[in-house]
């Protein structure tokens, strides 16, 4: 008969198990340790990223006393990219640059917009530490473009440009020049996507010093340097007129002297009729006129007169007056200016040294004779009043006679007997 084996007594008694700490403190501990360097010192430093679209960017991963722990890049995606110095990510245009105990290194080619993001370092001490970097891509603007609002202008007329640059990021800063000279102008943003494109426009208002210059648009962008376009002003203008005197050389017109004139004219079109004239009076039949030249071959008296030199194209019409005067051949006196200044319907004309000499000398006459006048009717006027004062005494046998037979009566005989005593 098989034996039950006797069943064991109760052992001895086991100590109780030690009271946990709540969760939420180790949880805080393990938080604050996460914060904390590692006790043998490590530390993990990385830096920021600018670069261009297309351009190459290099993603650094730094240690300080690293102990061979072991380093990690990731993408933002949280996908590893490096590990150590192997690249389990299949994308050919991460490259390692450099890798040792204290740095991991990597470039990255073609960078695009969808590159950019946060990349993160990781070191694997413990605890583990881990930062991370940002790329940020710039784009420059796609293309730049002026558009005129007429590729003609007329003097006097007002115009408007606008200049365009395309799908930038971040947005552009748009400035205009004239020739040397910085204008403001008026800039709008629009934005599509994580794009920029920014319109910026200018009014001008043309003169015919405008033609040729050129208008330039620049950029300012961080992605660029001296991106700009150009528009040269087309501006067209009425002519420009000045009469030159060729002949005499010294300006002095004498009796018997060759005049040669030239007028001389500028304008955008180019002006096609340009034609001599004698204002208000008939053109002497000896008068050559071939051109733009006007000749005389032997000027006298009769010449005198306005020669009015005018053009036109299709802007409009202007016109430059010369006033002729011929001396006698003997005048010695400095030669008359001639005008030669453009109007649209009358010319101021000069005013001849003779004219004004001429003036002057009638008005000092005149100012002598009245001089001449006034110095004789004051003269008359003192001799009467003597006159009067002696009137009785030329008949007076003596001295106090003619005091009383002057007038005033008694009491001016008085005054006078006094005098003469």
């Amino acid at each position: 008969m098989a034996r039950r084996s006797p069943s064991p007594g109760p052992g001895p008694r086991r100590p109780p198990p030690p009271a946990r700490p709540p969760l939420a403190l180790l949880l805080l501990a393990a938080a604050a340790a996460a914060l904390l360097p590692t006790g043998d010192g490590q530390n993990l430093f990385t830096e920021d990223v600018t670069v261009v679209e297309g351009d190459v960017a290099t993603i650094s991963c730094r240690v300080k006393n690293n102990d061979d722990s072991v380093i990690q890049l990731l993408n933002p995606n949280r996908q590893t990219i490096y590990f150590r110095d192997f690249r389990p990510l299949k994308d050919s245009r991460f490259q390692l640059v450099n890798f040792s105990n204290s740095e991991l290194r990597v470039s990255l080619t073609n960078v695009s917009i969808s590159d950019e993001g946060r990349y993160f370092c990781q070191l694997y001490t413990d605890p583990p530490q881990e930062i991370f970097m940002t790329i940020t891509v710039l784009v420059p603007p796609r293309n730049l473009v002026i558009d005129i609002q007429k590729d003609t202008a007329v003097e006097g007329e007002e115009i408007e440009l606008n200049c365009t640059a395309m799908a930038s990021r971040p947005a552009t800063t748009i400035k205009w020049f004239k020739g040397s000279k910085e204008l403001k102008g008026k800039s709008e943003v629009e934005q599509w996507s994580d794009m920029y494109t920014v319109t910026s426009q200018i009014s001008l208002t043309v003169r015919r010093e405008d033609d040729g210059v050129p208008v330039v648009c620049e950029v300012d962008h961080p992605a660029v340097k001296d991106l700009q376009t150009k528009r040269y002003l087309d501006v067209m203008y009425k002519p420009q007129i000045r009469v030159s005197q060729l002949l005499p050389a010294s300006g002095l017109t004498r009796e018997g002297d060759l005049l040669d004139l030239l007028c001389q004219v500028e304008g955008k079109p180019e002006p096609t009729d340009t034609t001599w004239f004698r204002v208000d009076e008939e053109m002497p039949p000896h008068v050559i006129v071939s051109g733009s030249n006007l000749h005389i071959s032997s000027l006298n008296k009769s010449d005198n007169g306005t020669y009015r030199c005018e053009a036109s194209n299709e802007v409009g019409k202007a016109f430059v007056d010369y006033m002729l005067y011929v001396y006698d051949t003997t005048a010695t006196t400095e030669p008359a200016v001639h005008d030669s200044r453009a109007g649209e319907e009358s010319a101021i004309t000069a005013v001849d040294h003779a004219v004004i000499g001429g003036v002057v000398a009638v008005v000092v006459f005149a100012m002598l004779c009245l001089l001449i006048i006034l110095g004789r009717y004051f003269a008359r006027h003192k001799g009467t009043y003597f006159t009067h004062e002696a009137k009785g005494a030329d008949d007076a046998a003596d001295a106090d006679t003619a005091i009383i037979n002057a007038e005033g009566g008694q009491n001016n005989s008085e005054e006078k007997k006094e005098y003469f005593i």
